[in-house]
């Protein structure tokens, strides 16, 4: 199995890399790669861990971009830990995150509903880790403002309540590129989950070089439109649980959703020539 979509704690996912590691192994996946948003905190340790497993690992992450007011996720996947120059692009991203969770602390203030963040901000920039609206989520269940993560998105935190703020960031041509110049293939997440059908092609002419076919919320169908959309504009495939966790709702199809050994080889291979490509304008 294949999985190249998956969160550790170093973003939004409720296991460390080792113990996510260790969960994938024993449901059979023998290739992964982690993607946490807007970090690749957790890809060192995994690297170490995953020989003894017997697992390869791919290095990736899976960046925030917006259109219009509302997220775009694009994967990258690289053959090295620490590409070049993505660091300070992910501090910047990650620093966009805080103010975010800040300013619906502050609304949260305003409805008299006080919850602590500084503290849980702090932890988490020094661990190079995404802070997002779970961990805010967290922090008022905790507080005992909300009775779940569920009920504090449902009452405060979700697209359009009470406390919630848009996010700002690069376009996802922006966040292509960046991928593109640090070495890395990018592919669109889950677009069957976007409702914009047009995006892909209009990303492809920006430089995408994957489309993530293969997700846990993709049925069938969406499966196969977007095989044929991938093969009409040239694109490699990718494909992946995107586990967070046994509370979440795609828990179940750890071990289950993958990607086909001969696409993951064609993605492999993409990314081996954009690796050789930035290497040869370094030098």
């Amino acid at each position: 199995m294949i999985d190249l979509h998956l969160h550790t704690t170093a973003s939004d996912g409720a296991y460390s890399p080792a113990e996510l590691m260790s969960r994938a192994s024993a449901v059979g996946v023998r290739t992964l790669s982690i993607t946490d948003h807007d970090t690749m905190a957790a890809v060192p340790e995994a690297m170490v861990l995953a020989d003894s497993l017997g697992v390869k690992l791919l290095a990736g992450i899976e960046i925030t971009a917006v259109r219009d007011g509302r997220d775009v996720h694009i994967l990258g996947y690289f053959l090295t830990v620490h590409p070049p120059g993505l660091d300070t692009f992910l501090v910047a991203q990650r620093r966009h995150r805080s103010d975010r969770v800040r300013a619906m602390a502050k609304r949260l203030a305003a409805l008299g509903i006080a919850v602590e963040v500084d503290g849980l901000l702090a932890e988490r920039a020094a661990a190079a880790r995404s802070p997002g609206r779970p961990h805010l989520a967290a922090a008022l269940v905790a507080a005992k403002h909300a009775t779940s993560v569920r009920d504090a998105f449902d009452r405060w935190l979700g697209d359009g309540r009470a406390a919630w703020v848009p996010r700002r960031g690069l376009s996802p041509e922006q966040v292509i590129e960046v991928i593109s110049s640090a070495g890395g293939v990018a592919s669109l997440a889950h677009p069957g989950l976007t409702g914009d059908r047009r995006l892909l092609g209009r990303l492809a002419e920006a430089g995408l070089e994957a489309v993530e076919v293969y997700h846990s919320q993709h049925d069938q169908a969406t499966q196969g439109r977007l095989l044929k959309q991938a093969r009409r504009l040239d694109l490699a495939v990718t494909g992946g649980s995107d586990f967070h966790g046994d509370a979440d709702h795609r828990a179940g199809q750890l071990g289950r959703v993958g990607l086909p050994p001969a696409e993951f080889q064609e993605l492999h291979d993409r990314i081996a020539r954009a690796a050789r490509r930035v290497e040869t304008m370094r030098h």
